[in-house]
């Protein structure tokens, strides 16, 4: 019998990519004569790069984030031979490639009806209830093909080339006694997050205490948190790859619900991250996995009296919510733990 071929398509943002990489890890344990492929898009392709567990990458996209044809996609995965494929982003146009590719066992996200007509199997997440990880969510495809696991943590993995370069970086921004803190301002909008004058102000208290070295970690930086003195400002402009590269490097990252929460996690960075508790934000569906967290969020009053449900709106600026001066403290204590438990 031929051994299986598997392709993971899913297309979207970086954090969802990076809640990906669990899959092919548990393939290759059921099956390790199997091949794997999976289907990113351009600009995520990097968080694939050098992952043991794929035998190749595939783009949805051109370099240039310009879309590729239908043919030219269709016969891109048609090379690939693929016995199986899973859809964890629902899609129209990729629910009709996979089709006419020819691959026989097709598994989707939810009840669409070009699934329904295409005959591709599904799972369902139910409204997610019971509230589960996204990564757990992305798993019940694998279960689906009898594929038993749990193990939701991602990885992303670096050469040894990139592991030093890392190490280099962390010693010439802080040296052999001081921790190096990334402080990630932005995100996609996805979740609630400070105003960038917040993030600033965050900034200016973390440089009191002097084993603190700041890091801006965002490859384009909002102009009220540009040109701080002092700060490493460590991805301006940069590839994704060498971002991965220089998180990497990090003590700690410190950020909202957002794509580098999730590298960082995958590359076992401890992180302290942002979260509210509504249901397509919590930190039950989107925390970090795998590596040292803390969780902060605002009081249950502030949820309840000022939350304005749309989470683009909300700035945890409010009473209730959350400051520049108490996610300091945080920090300073989760610093400590972590110093700590190197000691012991």
């Amino acid at each position: 019998m031929n051994k299986f071929r598997f392709l993971i398509a899913r297309i979207d943002r970086i954090g969802d990519v990076v809640l990906s990489t669990p899959l092919p890890r548990e393939i290759k344990k059921k099956y390790q004569n199997s091949s794997v492929s999976v289907l990113v898009r351009n600009y995520t392709k990097d968080i694939y790069l050098n992952n043991p567990y794929v035998d190749q990458i595939l783009t949805y996209d051109n370099s240039d984030g310009s879309k590729k044809s239908f043919g030219e996609l269709l016969s891109e995965i048609k090379k690939l031979k693929s016995s199986h494929a899973f859809m964890l982003l629902p899609n129209e146009r990729l629910n009709y490639l996979l089709l006419f590719a020819g691959i026989p066992n097709r598994i989707g996200v939810g009840h669409k009806l070009y699934q329904m007509i295409t005959f591709t199997k599904y799972v369902d997440r139910k409204k997610y209830i019971p509230l589960r990880h996204e990564a757990d969510y992305n798993l019940d495809m694998l279960r689906k093909i009898g594929i038993k696991t749990d193990d939701t943590k991602p990885e992303i993995f670096l050469s040894e080339d990139e592991k030093k370069k890392a190490a280099s970086l962390k010693e010439k921004l802080s040296g052999s006694s001081g921790n190096l803190v990334g402080v990630n301002i932005s995100s996609g909008n996805s979740a609630p997050n400070l105003k960038p004058e917040e993030y600033k102000r965050l900034i200016l208290l973390l440089f009191r205490n002097t084993q603190i070295k700041v890091a801006v970690t965002d490859n384009e930086i909002p102009p009220a948190a540009d040109n701080i003195d002092g700060v490493t400002y460590l991805n301006r402009n940069n590839s994704l790859r060498n971002s991965i590269v220089n998180l990497s490097a990090l003590d700690v990252l410190v950020s909202n619900s957002t794509g580098p929460m999730h590298i960082a996690s995958a590359l076992k960075v401890p992180t302290l991250s942002l979260f509210c508790p509504l249901t397509a934000c919590s930190p039950k569906l989107w925390g970090p996995l795998g590596n040292e967290s803390e969780i902060i969020m605002p009081s249950e009053t502030y949820c309840a009296t000022q939350c304005p449900i749309d989470p683009k709106k909300c700035d945890y600026s409010k009473e209730g919510g959350l400051s520049a001066e108490y996610i300091a403290e945080r920090v300073f204590d989760f610093l400590r733990r972590l110093n700590n438990s190197m000691l012991n």
